[in-house]
C-alpha cells in the first residue's frame, strides 16, 4: 500500500449524498443521521468512529441497506438504493455486500464450511472454490470446517463470520464492532486478516469499531458527532486517533 490518498476520481464500492434519517417528529425527533457525504473507495479500509448515540451503526445499516434513509441517497457500485424493490434490494444485499457482526450471526445447525458457503448456496450458484479455501487457509479455519458453531470458539466463529462475507468476493464488506466480543490477541488476528484482505485481495472494508487499536488497522477513519462527518484521519495510528478521539469529547 502506498501513503498517498485514492484520486479524488476513485471508483466508490459504497456512497452516500446527503443522507438523512430521522426518527419521531416534533419535539422527540431524533437526527440520527444529518446529512452524511461519505465515499468508501474501492480497495480501501475505513473505519467508522465516534460517541454512543453518534450515528455511526445507523449509518452502516442505511449504506448496506438494512435500513432505508428519510432523505437522500445511498449508493452500491452505481445502483442507488432508494428505488430498488425489496426483491432487488435482497439480491444486492446478498450478491454485492458482506456483513461482519459483533454477534457473528451463525447458523447453528450448519458446519462451519455450511455457513460461509451459504450466501452463494442461497443464490443458488456454487462458491469459487478456489477463493474459499484460500480464505479458510488464510484465518486458520483448515482443521475446524467440519464443526458448528458450538464446536467453535469465539474467535473462530467470527473467522467463520468474515471468511462468509469474504467468500462471495463482494463490492464491499461492513463490519460493526466486529472484534467487540474478543479478546485482543484473537480481535488482532481478525483485523490482520481483514487488512490483508484489502492489500492482498483489493477487497473495500468499512468497520464501525470504538477501539483506537482497531481503527488503527484502517487506511482512514471518520469522525461521527451527532449524525455529522466532523473530521477524517488518514494513516491513523492508535495514539492519534485516540488524540481525535479526545478532541471531539471536549
Amino acid at each position: 500500500m502506498t501513503d498517498a490518498p485514492p484520486p479524488a476520481s476513485a471508483a466508490a464500492a459504497a456512497r452516500a449524498e446527503g443522507a438523512t434519517k430521522i426518527y419521531g417528529s416534533g419535539d422527540t425527533e431524533v437526527r440520527a443521521l444529518d446529512g452524511v457525504d461519505v465515499s468508501f473507495n474501492l480497495g480501501e479500509f475505513t473505519a467508522i468512529m465516534g460517541p454512543s448515540g453518534s450515528g455511526k451503526s445507523t449509518l452502516m445499516h442505511c449504506m448496506a441497506g438494512l435500513d432505508t434513509l428519510t432523505s437522500g441517497e445511498v449508493y452500491i457500485g452505481a445502483t442507488p438504493l432508494s428505488v430498488q424493490s425489496e426483491k432487488d434490494l435482497t439480491l444486492l444485499r446478498r450478491d454485492n455486500v458482506g456483513f461482519v457482526f459483533q454477534a457473528f450471526n451463525l447458523i447453528p445447525t450448519l458446519t462451519a464450511m455450511e455457513n460461509i458457503t451459504l450466501p452463494a448456496d442461497l443464490a443458488g450458484r456454487p462458491a469459487d472454490a478456489e477463493w474459499v479455501d484460500k480464505v479458510i487457509s488464510t484465518v486458520g479455519l483448515t482443521n475446524r470446517i467440519t464443526h458448528r458453531p458450538n464446536e467453535l470458539s469465539g474467535g473462530q466463529q467470527q473467522r467463520v463470520a468474515v471468511s462468509r462475507a469474504l467468500a462471495s468476493q463482494p463490492e464491499i464488506i461492513f463490519a460493526d464492532e466486529p472484534t467487540g466480543n474478543l479478546d485482543s490477541t484473537t480481535g488482532g488476528e481478525i483485523l490482520a486478516f481483514m487488512r490483508s484482505a484489502v492489500d492482498e485481495y483489493g477487497q473495500t472494508i468499512a468497520m464501525v469499531t470504538h477501539d483506537p487499536t482497531a481503527a488503527s488497522y484502517a487506511d482512514r477513519v471518520i469522525f461521527l458527532v451527532d449524525g455529522k462527518i466532523v473530521d477524517e484521519l488518514s494513516d491513523p495510528t492508535p495514539d492519534t486517533v485516540l488524540d481525535m478521539m479526545k478532541s471531539l469529547g471536549d
